[in-house]
């Protein structure tokens, strides 16, 4: 009951004062939001044939997250994530069909085949993974923060991480180096209210995540992360507080995952009238596809052309994952160690 009021809060008072998108920005994120929700649903089932192996975490049902972040980001920002990554590499411009191939183990995956779903890295788009370790990328993302000031970059590290990550002790300490150099970023809590089956308020004596930062000095809200309009209005504000040097800023996104932690998860914890609920009364696509219908941004025919162009892209990147070579034995000792 208490998960369900504090969500409940959130959106009613976010909708009070709902900034509102252009006709492009609503296609642009409709578009990128259907497109991680296409994308990861063909991962599911690929995953359910035995095309994809290890471990496999799926956005569905966050996608207006990292959309809406990825909006009110700049060209260079830097981004990290946990192992629940796909959909930030769509995001931010990185290909489906690489992305695809990583999950199968091919050559012509992000990291050669040889990182799977949990461990995908890009220098050209500046995102730093895909993290198996819980918690792990809060202090690299606190990191990549120092080298941008370091080097006098105008740039931003957005650090992602869940509820459950937010009580691992090496993210105060970032936290706390963080502000003491007021280093630019921002930490983006993804609270989709279970840390794998944990609920938040079984783990956590304070559940307001957006809080957790005031014994640094470091402010913080909570966001509807369902609405994409709202994620996008916050991650400004925050965004601009930290690249004009305020120090970091923290991001609670009220957010739900439809399916189970992992692909291994049947998701017993939690009733399916709860998932049902969500997605009929919350679901982000579903909100963006009705704003644009509403508004005459586009009609039932020009929706249906952009599922159509969705579905062929994440069909091609689904045969080129399951016919492009594995890597060659080789590959076993490449990208290992770095030359100084």
């Amino acid at each position: 009951m208490a998960r369900k009021a504090a969500a409940a809060k959130v959106a009613s008072s976010a909708q009070s004062n709902v900034p509102d998108f252009t006709k492009d920005e609503e296609l642009r994120a409709y578009r990128d939001m259907l497109l991680i929700r296409r994308f990861e649903e063909k991962a599911g089932q690929m995953y359910g044939m035995g095309l994809i192996g290890g471990f496999c975490h799926l956005y569905i049902g966050q996608e207006a997250v990292v959309t809406g972040i990825n909006m009110a980001s700049q060209e260079g920002d830097a981004s990290i994530t946990g192992y629940r990554d796909h959909g930030h590499m769509l995001v931010i411009g990185m290909e489906p069909k690489g992305v695809m191939a990583e999950l199968t183990g091919r050559g012509g995956g992000l990291s050669k085949g040889k990182g799977g779903s949990m461990h995908m890295f890009s220098n050209e788009h500046r995102f730093y993974g895909g993290n198996g370790i819980v918690g792990a990328q809060v202090s690299l993302g606190t990191g990549l923060a120092f080298a941008a000031k370091y080097r006098g970059e105008n740039t931003v590290s957005l650090t992602y991480f869940g509820d459950g990550a937010a009580n691992q002790g090496q993210v105060y300490e970032s936290f706390n180096m963080a502000k003491l150099w007021n280093l630019p970023v921002v930490y983006i809590i993804e609270n989709n209210r279970y840390a794998m089956g944990t609920s938040v308020e079984r783990a956590s004596a304070q559940t307001d995540f957006s809080r957790r930062g005031i014994g640094f000095g470091i402010e913080g809200e909570q966001v509807d992360g369902m609405d994409v309009r709202l994620v996008r209005d916050a991650a400004a504000r925050a965004i601009e507080h930290a690249r004009s040097g305020k120090g970091p800023y923290i991001l609670e996104m009220m957010t739900y995952r439809y399916r189970g932690h992992s692909m291994s998860d049947p998701a017993k914890y939690r009733s399916k009238d709860e998932v049902s609920t969500m997605r009929a009364e919350r679901d982000p696509i579903e909100q963006s596809k009705k704003r644009i219908l509403d508004r005459g941004y586009g009609s039932e025919e020009s929706l249906k052309l952009i599922e159509t162009e969705i579905r062929a892209i994440v069909t091609e990147a689904a045969d080129f994952a399951t016919s492009d070579p594995e890597p060659d034995v080789s590959e076993l000792w490449t990208d290992v160690y770095a030359e100084a």
